[in-house]
């Protein structure tokens, strides 16, 4: 495992991190499944400690993954430990009806990070993200100011912005013209690669990068084919639909050629892609299981310029046009 700093901050953080969306378990807004399906509390917290074991030192949460869930894992297994940077982010909510609805008020940020400071059982959280807010609520300046006070207070060490997963650029230029935070959460993998701009732009402001779904919902994996479904309880059940799954495998045949040419499994030869760039402080794949965990921390390495252009491409001329439809 090779270790970097996050951005100009004194954190040091796995180039592997832990995604622990997965680890929440089920959840529902209504009738929208925002989980990833049924998972087994023992075999989390074995994930998290096979994680360890072999290298990861960075867990990226938030409130919201299993309604809280995910955090009181970490937060009952490793508490105020000094060796394990621990990420998590405020703003997405339920409503008294069970709907989703996002919250970026002063008081609501303040509120929620005391929450998540309980349930992590922790003094204070390594780096505390706003989880997809956009550039109108950053203009009020109510969740900057709430931000900048418990960086000041010590609640939090630093902060940064989980940017959306579609339109990444107007709230990373608010954020980079500004001066606001320490770091950027973006989507980036094979499929999604609009935000390469942002990453060159962010580290010459000297910010971390944390790369998320470098699986693409588990496409990358080559684990899937045309009849995969998925259950109710797992969101890819609606975003992974048969079309789009067809279409997206019959996109991919061409990066499976490529990866024929890495002995290497096609989950690391899709974290690699990310990691083949240096913008990248950390990238955090989905773990859910220990022989994930082992999985995700092995056989990284740095893609020659020629596939990495022939990956580009790609992108431009297949992916993108993808992307409009999955959602």
């Amino acid at each position: 495992m090779k270790y970097g700093k996050f951005g100009n901050t004194n954190l040091t953080v796995s180039e592997v991190g832990f995604g622990a969306w997965a680890i929440g378990g089920p959840a529902m807004a209504g009738d929208i499944p925002i989980g990833w399906g049924d998972v087994n509390d023992k075999a989390s917290i074995s994930a998290l400690k096979t994680a360890f074991d072999h290298g990861i030192n960075f867990y990226d949460t938030a409130d919201f993954y299993g309604l809280g869930h995910s955090e009181e894992l970490i937060g009952n297994l490793w508490g105020n430990r000094d060796d394990i940077m621990v990420a998590t982010k405020v703003g997405h909510r339920l409503d008294h009806n069970n709907n989703i609805y996002v919250d970026y008020t002063g008081d609501y940020i303040i509120e929620a990070c005391e929450a998540s400071l309980k349930r992590l059982k922790r003094d204070t959280i390594d780096y505390y993200q706003l989880h997809t807010a956009k550039v109108q609520h950053l203009e009020q300046g109510e969740c900057i100011e709430a931000m900048q006070l418990l960086e000041n207070q010590g609640k939090i060490r630093y902060w940064g912005l989980s940017l959306d997963t579609y339109d990444p650029e107007p709230e990373a230029n608010f954020m980079l013209n500004n001066g606001y935070g320490q770091g950027f959460q973006l989507v980036l993998n094979i499929i999604n690669q609009r935000t390469l701009p942002i990453i060159k732009n962010a580290s010459k402001k000297g910010m971390g990068v944390i790369a998320r779904m470098p699986l693409q919902f588990g496409l990358l994996t080559g684990k899937f084919n045309k009849d995969t479904t998925f259950p109710d309880t797992d969101h890819r059940s609606f975003r992974l639909t048969p079309e789009i799954l067809r279409q997206s495998l019959k996109d991919l045949e061409p990066v499976w050629s490529i990866a024929e040419k890495y002995p290497t499994s096609l989950a690391s030869f899709a974290l690699s892609f990310i990691l083949s760039h240096h913008e990248v402080s950390t990238v955090i794949p989905g773990i859910k299981t220990p022989e994930q965990a082992i999985g995700n921390t092995k056989d990284i390495f740095s893609l020659s310029a020629e596939d990495l252009s022939v990956l580009y491409d790609l992108f431009e001329n297949k992916f993108d046009k993808l992307l409009q439809v999955m959602r």
